[in-house]
């Protein structure tokens, strides 16, 4: 299934950028200042309860408690505590005020601000459990030189409270009872409630008012110097690609988009420069074009390309071919008759490739031909060439070759070769195998070479068949080389096939090798079939 693109104009997006910022900032610093205002209303409330409770430990009678505690009996001096600690209570806004003697399990009250019975205020005498770990805190205050203790709670039974618990001492420095104040501090939730809501409010207004402003801010130094730029790449592109040298673009915002302008009107002024070398150098490359094609018509009409070769003659069966890696090559073959009784073939690959290489391999070409024409031995044929090819070799290519004239009337191949592949041989009813020759040394490479000759001995059906390096050399997309050893597996597959069948098989085989992978180099191949001399009586049918 395609997805859905949705388009969002710029304006839109620093709009929406804008929101989320001011979101967030709200998101991340209104739980922080709550937390800060929490924190610092708790400590407020915690010393005021404690204050309240240190007063009151000082100002009541400790040794009277033991009284109180033990008879449970109120006298005049009890009444006035619990006047004070009830006016206290009222004034200060209390929620409870107490004083109370902690045993292990619960807490048992002296004195309690408030009438007994009412709103859970106890009388003298009346126990109650602790609540909210205060069991460990008011047993920790109830000691001489005790630390500030503080409890803040927060529950259903009791609510939001900060709780202070100091020891009231007797005449000894005993501890006799804890003074004990709640102050309930449920408003501090409520005003951090009303605090985010205006807050959020605020936030609103605000980000309203600069949504407004920023619309207007941004339309004017980025919207509208936006706009213009696209409108005036329209035009350009749509009308004026012809006038590019007076395109104008007025944008003045003093910033990157005045910027951005400039850069896009020195843009079109180099785009018309392009444009006018783009359209000299592809008239140029039309012109090379051309001419390399006429130069790889000459190149592909200085090999012998019509097949059967020699028609009249029954003595052999030849082909060959050639596919350069770009549009002319330096690979080339040739045959040719050097009298009635001798035939020459040639399969060599000159150094580099493109016009250079098929320059260079026109001259060897004809100088190899116009030397086996004298009717010289292979050896003699190289040794003449290459020195020929040695003067004035200012680009110092060279020539691998392989040479070899053939008796058509005994079968005798004699051959040299300079630096060039191994030749295959197949024997009638045997298979293709290479012929490991002497190599010497390439042509062009050094003055005065001196090259060696053999001979092969021919029967009727024996298959010869040489080749370039691009054959064994040519790589696959994994940077395989086809080998000499793939090479005698295809052959040897259509081993009793004819040259003119058996050299496209090869080039098929070496295109699925290959694959999708570009060729580097020249394919050349030549395939010669020894029929054998025509008998006399055959000769004059």
């Amino acid at each position: 299934m395609k997805k859905t693109h949705w388009n969002l104009r710029l304006q839109p997006k620093l709009l929406l950028g804008l929101v989320i910022m001011a979101a967030v900032l709200v998101t991340a610093l209104t739980p922080a200042i709550a937390q800060l205002y929490r924190g610092h209303m708790e400590g407020y409330y915690s010393d005021l309860a404690f204050d309240q409770a240190s007063i009151a430990a000082r100002l009541i009678d400790g040794d009277s408690i033991e009284h109180y505690y033990r008879t449970l009996e109120k006298d005049e001096y009890y009444e006035e505590v619990r006047q004070y600690l009830q006016t206290v209570r009222e004034e200060m806004g209390l929620e409870y005020f107490y004083v109370v003697v902690p045993e292990d399990e619960v807490m048992v009250y002296i004195w309690d601000a408030g009438v007994a019975g009412v709103d859970g205020v106890c009388d003298l005498g009346d126990a109650d459990a602790y609540y909210g770990g205060g069991n460990e805190l008011m047993h920790a205050a109830f000691a001489p030189d005790a630390p500030e203790t503080i409890l803040v709670t927060n529950n259903e039974e009791y609510g939001y409270l900060a709780s202070a618990y100091v020891a009231i001492l007797d005449s000894t420095g005993t501890p006799a009872a804890l003074a004990s104040v709640d102050i309930s501090m449920d408003m501090i939730n409520q005003q951090i409630r009303q605090f985010v809501y205006l807050t959020i409010l605020i936030a609103c207004g605000v980000l309203l008012v600069s949504v407004v402003v920023y619309y207007f801010y941004v339309r004017r130094i980025l919207i509208r110097p936006l706009g213009t730029l696209h409108q005036a790449t329209q035009e350009l592109v749509q009308h004026e690609m012809d006038r590019l040298e007076d395109f104008q673009l007025d944008i003045r915002t003093g910033d990157e988009v005045e910027e951005l302008a400039h850069a896009f009107q020195y843009m079109t002024v180099e785009l018309a420069e392009y444009i006018r070398n783009l359209a000299a150098v592809t008239a140029e490359k039309e012109r090379i074009g051309a001419e390399l094609e006429v130069a790889t018509q000459i190149q592909a009409s200085m090999l012998p390309c019509i097949f059967p070769a020699f028609p009249e003659r029954r003595e052999f069966d030849i082909y060959a071919s050639m596919t350069p890696a770009k549009e002319v090559g330096g690979d080339f073959y040739d045959f040719f008759l050097v009298d009635d009784n001798h035939l020459a073939m040639v399969i060599a690959d000159v150094s580099g490739k493109g016009v250079p290489a098929a320059l260079f391999m026109v001259i060897a070409k004809t100088l190899l031909k116009n030397s086996a024409q004298t009717g010289s031995s292979p050896k003699e044929v190289l040794e003449r060439v290459n020195n020929q090819l040695c003067e004035n070799n200012d680009a110092e290519m060279f020539v691998t070759a392989w040479l070899g004239i053939l008796d058509l009337t005994t079968g005798s191949l004699l051959a040299a070769n300079a630096g060039h592949e191994y030749p295959a041989l197949r024997r009638a009813g045997g298979e293709f195998e290479l012929i490991k020759d002497k190599h010497g040394f390439v042509l062009a490479g050094m003055e005065g070479s001196r090259y060696q000759q053999y001979e092969l001995k021919l029967e009727p059906g024996d298959t010869l068949f040489v080749y370039t390096d691009g054959v064994a050399e040519a790589t696959d997309a994994h940077e395989e080389l086809y080998g000499t050893d793939r090479m005698l597996k295809a052959l040897n597959r259509r081993v009793d096939a004819a040259p003119e069948v058996l050299l496209p098989w090869i080039k098929e085989d070496i295109d699925a090798f290959v694959g999708e992978a570009p060729q580097f180099d020249d394919i050349t191949m030549l395939g010669l079939r020894f029929i054998g001399p025509v008998g006399e009586e055959e000769g004059k049918t």
